[in-house]
């Protein structure tokens, strides 16, 4: 257990509460086109793609999907087929949580206010929260922010919303590469790494390491 006091604990959603489908999706869904022995490199170049597609100014969900699918069926050499990309961005409302999410996040719920920023479009991301099965005090997403983590600006917005500085937050996400490198870089001392196996650990980013929101509880005490 730890000292541990945030006024706010903040949540990256996808992939570190709700369970991230994007993997199996890219398997049903390009599983004609792609060879079975190649399918985990083209996952990897489809998530490298829509990381690229968020870095610039905001553009819609839909688009960085789109785009991100276009590009990497062009560097695939395989049909780009526009149905793929919103068949995509229709499934995301409808995922759920990971296992180990729903009690131990409603344990820390009844200490904490709790806090979703997410890269999802507003039409997206209440289905989603509501899943989730435990009260969240606000949920900001990348088209308020008019920008996608990792980008500074998003980051900024959710503290200004909130009224708090980076010392008021726990911020907590299974991604460096979107949320914890950010985190770091805006002084944000307080940061669980969620390690679920999207990253690699960094421990230089100076958070704290759990495998689960089970981990997140116990590190609260709670």
């Amino acid at each position: 257990m730890t000292q541990l006091r945030p006024k706010y604990i903040t949540f990256d959603c996808y992939g570190t509460l709700t369970r991230f489908r994007m993997p199996e999706m890219s398997r049903e869904l390009f599983g004609d086109r792609v060879p079975a022995d190649g399918m985990d490199r083209f996952i990897r170049d489809f998530a490298a793609y829509r990381f690229d597609e968020v870095l610039g100014d905001w553009k819609p969900y839909a688009d960085v999907l789109m785009n991100a699918v276009e590009r990497t069926c062009k560097l695939w050499r395989i049909p780009f087929r526009p149905a793929d990309g919103k068949a995509i961005y229709e499934a995301v409302p409808t995922w759920g949580p990971h296992a180990d999410v729903a009690e131990p996040l409603a344990r820390v719920a009844k200490h904490y206010p709790l806090v979703i920023l997410s890269n999802a479009s507003n039409d997206q991301i209440q289905s989603n929260v509501d899943k989730l099965g435990a009260p969240f005090h606000r949920v900001y997403t990348a088209q308020q922010a008019n920008a996608y983590k990792p980008r500074l600006q998003a980051f900024e917005y959710m503290l200004d919303q909130l009224g708090c500085g980076p010392g008021d937050i726990l911020h907590v996400s299974s991604s460096l590469r979107y949320d914890l490198m950010s985190a770091h870089d805006l002084r944000i001392t307080d940061k669980v790494f969620v390690n679920r196996g999207h990253d690699p650990s960094c421990p230089e980013y100076g958070y704290h390491e759990v495998r689960d929101i089970g981990g997140l509880a116990k590190l609260l005490g709670v």
